[in-house]
């Protein structure tokens, strides 16, 4: 059965549907020798021969879906253009995993890593508008009127966010420690958003993505999800 090169590309572990495509307009996939910088282009898996970069690819043999508990001070890229540590130097796995979606160098927590195109697909297309939950500790106190302005929206510059959830979870002398519900993902996008009310992000860690917790992962750290939790995301 044919199917899309950029979606066989993804099933063998190259990188995200989105990427391979980049790689397909740049020239770099071959299809049984020809250059193909088409994105739709079908291909028949059985039979034709895929290389990318010069290499043969082929499906990867084992899916693998992981959650990793990032620290402060790593990228959520394959490869960093500025020699930073990337979140693949803590985990050491075989398959050619990638991150699904980001997190800020600055910021820790959850984050979901696959060799499956499809599914990653599933949790970063837009429609799908899964929840992600964070906490963060930031400067000064929450009003009720900034409360409200989260539900509603906040201009961030460039773009009104969607209706958000802030909830208070305990108070300092001079700050605030609090759970933001969102479920987009723009560059900064909470840092922007705390910004605009006048509370800047001192810390920031996410929790949860959809039905999938962090729990008590230990920093640094990375486990296999549960057969449960993939489940979820190949049913999203």
């Amino acid at each position: 059965m044919e199917e899309r090169l950029q979606k066989y590309m993804a099933h063998c572990g190259i990188a995200s549907r989105r990427k391979c495509e980049e790689l397909i307009l740049a020239g770099k996939v071959t299809v049984n020798g020809v250059v193909i910088t088409e994105l739709g282009t079908r291909i028949d898996p059985t039979g034709d021969k895929i290389y990318v970069d010069g290499v043969l690819i082929q499906p990867e043999e084992r899916m693998r879906y992981i959650a990793l508990n990032k620290p402060v001070g790593y990228v959520t890229t394959v490869k960093d253009e500025k020699n930073r540590p990337t979140v693949l130097d803590l985990i050491k796995v075989e398959e050619r995993i990638y991150p699904i979606g980001r997190l800020d160098y600055n910021t820790s927590g959850l984050l979901l890593l696959t060799n499956d195109g499809d599914v990653y697909n599933r949790v970063i297309h837009p429609r799908k508008a899964i929840n992600k939950v964070y906490v963060a500790l930031v400067r000064g106190l929450i009003t009720e009127d900034k409360i409200q302005r989260f539900k509603t929206g906040i201009d961030i510059g460039d773009y009104i966010t969607a209706p958000a959830s802030l909830e208070i979870l305990s108070v300092s002398k001079n700050s605030t420690t609090v759970k933001i519900v969102i479920h987009e993902g723009k560059n900064r996008q909470i840092r922007r958003m705390c910004e605009k009310i006048g509370n800047p992000v001192l810390e920031l860690k996410r929790v949860k993505v959809g039905n999938i917790s962090l729990g008590n992962l230990p920093l640094g750290k990375w486990r296999e999800l549960t057969a449960e939790e993939i489940n979820y995301l190949k049913n999203l």
